[in-house]
């Protein structure tokens, strides 16, 4: 868990304010947020610190992905852009949201702050720029004392030409679901990011880009996909998940003095999985897909396995979690295929990691399964062989084998899919269960594809091996053919 910005007491934050507060957004913050009772929270600090690298310069692109009533753009929209000028009195703001009549609100905040603590941040309103949307700053400071500095609002899409910016701030760029959904206005945010705003940025500008998540092609999405290590991403989801960067336990509330774990998931109920994915969650997900049935697929207790054959299928992956970046999966499906010819998932093993980390979860699942099949992906390059070595080395005594990926993955998918329109696949009751049928909605057309993959690998070895027990090192390269 990071280490988070102190609060200051109010003794110490009332001596000698100006210093304090150029010192210290979070200083800054305590004291404007003090006569509405409010004073920041865990994960407030976490973005008070993030805020700070920008104003410091040692982050130059910072996205901030949290849900909606997080307090976010009081903090990275209002309080943030009144700091920002006692440090960079002679600097520009460019803010856009997705209306300007959204950016001209942040704005007279903004503005209104800066009227009533005047003192504090040693600034003053230039009389005759005062408008909320285009305002003017200079200096109380002896040494900075001809320094002025700009505030200018507009809409996502909008003019801003003749315009130039230290310091863009884009808050909430999407309006509606239907704005998100719409191919052609994702298009032309895109276009206006990078020809237009990134154009009026000045040298060693920076950029906070504020949003909850609303489709998985976003301005957000779209950046994290395009220029990964340009960002540094703060993603908090409302409900806890593995490895929070706030250290909270899985299924923890972001702010349960706000929102408690118990309301969001009532939330969760109200609006859907597909929506409260993205806005709650940060993690958007395509609408239903039009490939699998999730609907005919059910749950039910774990069948008789006497009679049938089961196999594990691995799809694998070696790329690491980091902040921001959102990598394939590597999962181990294990299929059984009863007497009667039903498929049952008996269990999905899922994990991002690099190559040990694979390999330690391949080594305990395979042990675990015991006589259960282990079903690779043959590399299809010059490494195949060496892939092969290296497996046995581990898997010793562990019946494998290899067999090459042919077609394309809907290709390959089509047989289970099939099955699961005729209603004749099911799940063992586990915790895995709503991943991978979310998974199942979305293909084509989702993020991952891993389990389906993995799916499909292990239905065409339950369909085309022969009914004799495999040797370890099976060639399997009939089973595409």
């Amino acid at each position: 868990m990071p280490r988070l910005p102190a609060l200051l007491p109010s003794r110490e934050l009332t001596e000698n304010q100006p210093t304090m507060i150029r010192q210290s957004l979070a200083a800054w913050a305590t004291l404007a947020l003090r006569p509405e009772g409010h004073e920041p929270a865990q994960h407030h600090r976490i973005l008070i610190q993030a805020l700070e690298d920008v104003g410091a310069g040692r982050c130059d692109r910072l996205m901030v992905l949290m849900p909606p009533g997080s307090a976010k753009s009081t903090y990275a929209s209002v309080i943030f852009p009144a700091w920002w000028f006692t440090g960079n009195p002679r600097s520009e703001i460019i803010a856009a949201s997705h209306t300007a009549s959204l950016a001209e609100h942040f704005g007279r905040r903004v503005r209104n702050l800066i009227a009533a603590h005047s003192t504090e941040l040693e600034l003053r309103l230039a009389a005759d720029h005062r408008a909320a949307g285009r305002w003017e700053v200079r200096s109380l400071r002896a040494e900075h004392e001809d320094a002025c500095g700009s505030y200018f609002a507009a809409g996502v899409r909008g003019p801003i030409i003749g315009r130039r910016a230290d310091l863009a701030i884009i808050d909430d760029p999407v309006k509606s679901q239907a704005e998100a959904d719409s191919a052609l206005l994702r298009e032309a945010t895109w276009n206006w990011y990078r020809a237009d705003l990134l154009t009026r940025l000045k040298p060693r500008g920076r950029v906070v880009l504020i949003m909850t998540r609303w489709h998985e092609d976003d301005l957000g999405g779209r950046l994290l996909a395009s220029q990964p290590e340009e960002w540094r991403c703060l993603r908090l989801p409302a409900l806890a998940e593995a490895d929070d960067p706030l250290g909270r336990p899985p299924g923890a509330a972001l702010w349960p003095e706000w929102e408690d774990a118990a309301a969001l998931e009532r939330k969760r109920s109200s609006i859907g999985t597909r929506a409260f994915s993205a806005l709650f969650q940060q993690n958007p997900r395509p609408a239903e897909g039009g490939m699998f049935r999730a609907d005919r697929v059910f749950n039910r207790a774990m069948p008789d396995l006497d009679g049938g054959r089961t196999v594990r299928a691995w799809d694998l992956a070696g790329t690491e979690k980091r902040s921001g970046n959102d990598p394939d999966w590597t999962v181990g499906l294990k299929l059984h295929r009863g007497a009667d010819g039903h498929f049952c998932v008996l269990d999905v093993v899922r994990l991002r990691g690099g190559p040990h980390a694979v390999e330690q979860a391949i080594t305990a699942t395979a042990r675990a399964d015991g006589a259960v099949f282990q079903s690779f992906p043959r590399d299809p390059g010059q490494a195949a062989g060496f892939q092969e070595r290296y497996f046995a080395g581990f898997l010793a005594g562990t019946g494998f084998g290899f067999s090459p990926e042919r077609g394309s993955k809907t290709q390959r998918a089509s047989p289970a899919a099939a099955q699961t329109e005729a209603g004749n696949l099911s799940l063992v009751r586990a915790s895995w269960n709503a991943a991978f049928l979310d998974e199942l909605r979305g293909f084509p057309d989702g993020g991952h594809d891993d389990q389906v993959d993995a799916l499909s690998r292990a239905f065409a070895w339950l369909v085309m091996v022969t009914g004799e027990k495999p040797a370890r090192r099976l060639n399997m390269e009939w089973m595409t053919r």
